[in-house]
Formats: structure tokens, sequence, C-alpha cells
């Protein structure tokens, strides 16, 4: 089953590095879920299910590739498994903090098929108009004809 993620949601890490999933993400990403280096310096959550189909893509990618290999190993490398605790918060190991820059103020948004961890900062940089034309992308998205 293909769960829709969607939505931005702002939260807190404690000083013990846990943040709580919203509930609407908690549903889809189920009790346990893999939590991995992201791109463009955010933290990729995934259900289990989606995590193995990801995986078996990667898996079908050609090993003699240096940029294939280099791909997988960062990826793969900072993965853990998650689990929500009753509160609905999980630990966010102290790699995965420091790589994203994660500190007490965060956001974590849906993005269809993986949830995203970012720094509050950062977010708001990045999803600022001095980065983001809606019209440029809306250009490139016709070019693929979406």
């Amino acid at each position: 089953m293909y769960e829709l993620f969607y939505g931005e949601y702002q939260h807190t890490i404690d000083p013990k590095g846990r943040a709580i999933v919203p509930s609407k993400f908690r549903e889809g990403l189920g009790e346990k879920f893999i939590l991995t280096k992201g791109l463009d310096g955010c933290l990729f959550a995934y259900s289990s299910e989606e995590w193995t189909s990801l995986e078996n893509k990667l898996k079908s990618l050609p090993f003699t590739d240096k940029d294939v290999r280099a791909f997988i190993r960062f990826f793969f490398s900072g993965a853990t498994e998650c689990e929500v605790d009753k509160q609905g918060r999980i630990l966010i190991p102290q790699n995965l903090r420091e790589y994203a820059a994660l500190e007490k103020d965060i956001y974590i948004i849906g993005v269809s098929s993986r949830v995203e961890i970012w720094k509050k900062a950062a977010w708001e940089a990045y999803n600022s108009d001095d980065n983001i034309s809606a019209d440029k992308i809306a250009e490139k998205m016709a070019l693929l004809g979406i």
C-alpha cells in the first residue's frame, strides 16, 4: 500500500534528541520506520515498505558505476530504524542531527512517499521566494509533461 504524505508541521527537538512525529505521518510510517540522510541537508523518513521498495531499486543499479556506489554508501550508511514511543516521539540519532544541523526548532514535512525533517532556518531559506520560483518550477514541470 502506497502512503501519501503531505503538509508541513513545526516541532521541536528536546535536549535528548527526541521529536514528536505528527500523527498523520505516524499512521503512514508505522511504529517502526527508517530514517536516513536526505538530500538538500535534511533527513528522509520512509515506511518499512517504501524503504524495501527503494532498496530493491537501488540494488538493481549497476554496482560498477562509481556514482551509484557513492550514493548507496551515503544513503545506507546513515540509515537507522526508528521506533515511535508512547508519546509519539522518535529519537533522532546524534549523527543524523549533526548531518542536518538540527537544533531545537524543526519542520517535519510530507513529500509524497517520504517524510523530511529540516532545521527550521534551513527549510525557511529553501522555501523562500529567493530560492524557489513557482513560475520557473512550473516551466520545468511542463517540459516533463506534468
